[in-house]
């Protein structure tokens, strides 16, 4: 972790803070009918970090800079996403095309082909059908030959067989494929919607917006740097009401239940500060939790968490005052 790492920040911070509540925690009076016990106060800090590896292409907000919800906090460079969007997008277009094809059969100019073939062959069985009628009728008179019957038939058979297949072709031509080929292309086209969607949301992931309305505590990385999966970019410090950490010894605790309303006070902080108690630590620790020393090692605390209500408190780090039964 270096110097500038947003972590190191807080824990030195963290320390200076633990030194203070040495003093403080062990100069308290639980007898006190309004005891008072020092803390200070603390945030959640969020820290946006890229979900995939690359290069940081945009950061808009700068140290300090306030941020509202949903707003841009940084953009990874996206052309192989876009590209592969594209592709996906196109593939699918295809798809569907395909799938509507095969649900409207044949195509009216091809219909209008198999309709001409027909009527020739209409015609041609009318052709062979009257030659059948002479053949026949000459054959009976012993004016022709017995083959040329013969061959009549056949001729009128053939036509006839013709009629048939092409009244076949035009019933299928208007009919849609086959529901195995249907059911196929629409599996096809499920496919390749859920490619597309998951190419939409790579690319969504390489635009960060900030979760919650904050400041932006801490930036990590410009662009134009290489940022790693899961690497960090931008701390952002959540907008208040923030939260009050103080300890009390073991007399003290068994007083204090969820809920429960403390005052807070601070210099130059707003007088009429409030908070609620949120957490009870269910066990003891050290006090200070950092530094130890022969007079605070023996000496055990419990670490109490109360929410502060209003806009108006003070700000991380901020050293406080905390009245019990305010």
């Amino acid at each position: 972790m270096t110097p500038s790492d947003p972590g190191t920040k807080r824990h030195t911070r963290n320390v200076v803070l633990a030194g203070v509540l040495a003093l403080a925690v062990g100069g308290c009076d639980a007898t006190d009918p309004s005891p008072r016990y020092h803390g200070y106060i603390e945030a959640d800090y969020v820290t946006l970090a890229a979900p995939e590896a690359g290069w940081l292409e945009t950061r808009p907000a700068g140290k300090g800079e306030a941020l509202a919800q949903g707003a841009l906090v940084f953009t990874l460079e996206s052309a192989r996403e876009q590209a592969v969007l594209a592709e996906a997008g196109a593939r699918l277009e295809e798809a569907r095309r395909t799938l509507a094809d095969l649900r409207k059969g044949a195509r009216p100019e091809d219909l209008a082909v198999l309709e001409a073939q027909k009527g020739e062959a209409e015609a041609g069985l009318r052709l062979a059908t009257l030659a059948l009628g002479r053949e026949k009728t000459l054959v009976a008179t012993r004016a022709s030959a017995q083959v040329r019957l013969d061959q009549a038939r056949a001729d009128e058979a053939a036509a006839r067989a013709r009629v048939a297949r092409l009244e076949a072709e035009l019933v299928q031509a208007r009919l849609p494929a086959r529901a195995d080929q249907v059911a196929a292309a629409v599996a096809t086209q499920n496919a390749l919607e859920a490619a597309r969607d998951q190419a939409a949301w790579r690319l969504a992931q390489r635009t960060i917006t900030a979760p919650v309305a904050g400041r932006v505590e801490d930036t990590v990385r410009e662009p134009g740097e290489w940022v790693e999966a899961g690497g960090a970019v931008v701390v952002l410090l959540p907008d208040a009401p923030w939260r009050v950490v103080f300890y009390v010894p073991e007399p003290a605790r068994g007083g204090l239940r969820l809920g429960q309303g403390v005052g807070v006070s601070c210099d130059g902080c707003p007088a009429g500060l409030k908070a609620t108690i949120s957490r009870v630590a269910s066990e003891a620790e050290y006090t200070p939790p950092v530094i130890y020393s022969l007079e605070t090692r023996a000496k055990l605390v419990y670490r109490i968490e109360a929410r502060l209500t209003g806009a108006d408190t003070p700000t991380p780090g901020q050293p406080v005052d905390v009245e019990i039964g305010s």
